[in-house]
């Protein structure tokens, strides 16, 4: 009897053993090895800086800074921006949403919980309209507000007007800016633009309100002046010191390296050694032409850092030469095949503009002081606009020391080329608006997301638009990204009203809000 009462407490236990190893296995199973368990808001912190700056640098290239005529190319397979011959890269800044939107939204959800991290969750709001702020610049109307809530069941979000969308980054840079409080922990050196210094993480704020707000100024002159108006009494950066920049490093992991760098040096300059570079691209005729001026008084210092020319040698081999008379330009959609001339054309200097260890500029003192310069010249701002612009020269001259020696510019020279380039002080608001915006043209050579905002809000530098054979948009230069096609399956009904809004199409032609005909 003892062992038939035993047997079947002995099985029970068993039983209920092998059941809850089963249960553990299945939730091992059931655990998405792609997901955050918990979370490391300084980790994840430096992650969404890090992504967020080095996303779709194809595009960067290839679609921007070709469409604004600083690059040109012979090719056809990666000329999007050089001949309009294929969309390109305009869909790749939506990963977004897996990457580096997702992660600074982990970050705020993590600190939101504790006030004592009131820095932490200030510095990640602010990240999170930076990052926003060039998705709904790409791509007008965005999942914002439901986007990022799979976890509530919200697995097709609605797409936001980007005009609520400003609102809520005036909004969120605003609170943030205020909530700093001095006595409470920051990311410290996880934070790779300021340390976790949350003087200058305000400074930053106000600067990405000052930008927002003049982005304003075709659509409704009304709000941009309210917000223009409160980022410069908030206190943007105008000290070069302050200015908001990435470190990277040459060696090691290639994710230490400037992703823009790499881009050029895999994938087309051959790491900068020879002009027989794989993608056939140089720097256009547009750029070089403007940076060269009309004599050697109006030439602009940054062409010699900006520009090189290979010159071969007696012996064999190549050097890269930055004397001014060598450089030119290449026409943008001039070829569909080697041209015989290739060599003689200038391309990115190796020693600056592609160094590995190059910073990326996220926000400096020369954008504020150039964004002074129009608050000025409309009124919103009791500044002097020359003093502005000429500081805005001067800051976007100085900033390039930080690309190596070779990219120190000198005062002396800054001061020559201001004596010989003044500011129009005597112009009509459209001269003055024209050279501030041509200005921001040779600032944004590295920041072409930003370029191409501007540049559609202004109309400046005047471009005139290719007509390559076969051209996708009429032989006019795109005004937006496109939204992948996979939101038509995913999301359709949100897609499809979003599209309706938004000129009833999805195509590189159609507008967002604040780009008014």
């Amino acid at each position: 009897m003892k062992n038939l009462s035993f047997k079947p407490i002995y099985t029970a236990l068993i039983l209920a053993i092998s059941l809850s190893s089963c249960t553990k296995d299945l939730a091992e199973l059931n655990k998405n090895p792609n997901a955050y368990e918990s979370v490391n808001a300084n980790f994840l912190f430096t992650k969404a800086q890090l992504s967020a700056i080095g996303l779709n640098p194809n595009g960067n290239r290839f679609n921007n800074m070709q469409m604004l005529q600083q690059e040109a190319t012979y090719s056809e397979v990666t000329a999007p921006g050089d001949k309009y011959f294929a969309e390109g890269y305009v869909r790749n800044n939506w990963s977004a949403y897996s990457g580096c939107l997702n992660q600074i939204q982990l970050v705020i959800n993590e600190t939101r919980k504790d006030p004592a991290n009131i820095n932490k969750l200030s510095a990640a709001r602010i990240w999170r309209v930076y990052i926003v702020h060039q998705l709904t610049d790409l791509y007008g109307d965005i999942p914002y507000t439901e986007a990022l809530k799979g976890l509530e069941a919200k697995y097709q979000p609605k797409y936001d007007l980007q005009s609520d969308i400003y609102k809520d980054m005036f909004k969120e840079l605003e609170e943030a800016a205020l909530a700093f409080d001095a006595s409470k922990a920051t990311y410290g050196n996880s934070d790779l633009f300021y340390d976790g210094n949350t003087v200058k993480w305000k400074k930053f704020a106000y600067s990405m309100m000052l930008r927002l707000g003049m982005r304003l100024t075709k659509i409704d002159a009304a709000l941009a002046k309210t917000w223009v108006e409160k980022a410069i009494a908030g206190g943007p950066i105008i000290d070069d010191a302050d200015l908001t920049r990435a470190p990277y490093a040459d060696g090691g992991l290639l994710s230490n390296r400037n992703p823009f760098s790499e881009q050029m040096r895999v994938l087309d300059y051959v790491d900068g050694q020879n002009p027989l570079n794989v993608q056939g691209s140089k720097i256009s005729q547009r750029f070089i032409d403007h940076l060269k001026g009309n004599s050697t008084t109006t030439k602009d210092p940054r062409l010699n850092v900006i520009s090189v020319l290979w010159v071969k040698q007696s012996g064999g081999g190549y050097v890269a030469d930055t004397a001014t008379a060598l450089q030119k330009g290449m026409k943008n959609a001039q070829f569909n095949g080697y041209p015989a001339d290739f060599e003689t054309y200038s391309e990115p200097n190796p020693n600056t503009v592609m160094r590995y260890d190059a910073p990326v500029i996220v926000m400096g003192a020369a954008e504020v002081h150039f964004l002074l310069t129009e608050a000025s010249i409309r009124g919103w701002y009791a500044g002097n606009a020359t003093t502005s612009y000429n500081n805005g020269v001067s800051s976007a001259m100085k900033q390039w020391s930080l690309y190596g020696a070779g990219g120190a510019i000198s005062t002396d020279k800054v001061t020559t080329y201001l004596k010989y380039n003044p500011f129009l002080a005597a112009g009509t608001f459209e001269q003055k608006l024209e050279q501030i915006s041509t200005q921001r043209w040779v600032l944004g050579y590295l920041d072409q997301i930003e370029n191409f905002s501007n540049w559609r809000r202004t109309g400046y530098p005047v471009l005139i638009p290719t007509n390559y054979p076969g051209n996708i948009t009429g032989g006019r230069i795109p005004r937006r990204y496109i939204v992948p096609e996979s939101e038509e399956t995913l999301n359709r009904e949100n897609f499809l009203a979003a599209k309706a809004r938004q000129s009833g199409d999805n195509t590189l032609l159609s507008r967002v809000w604040w780009d008014k005909e």
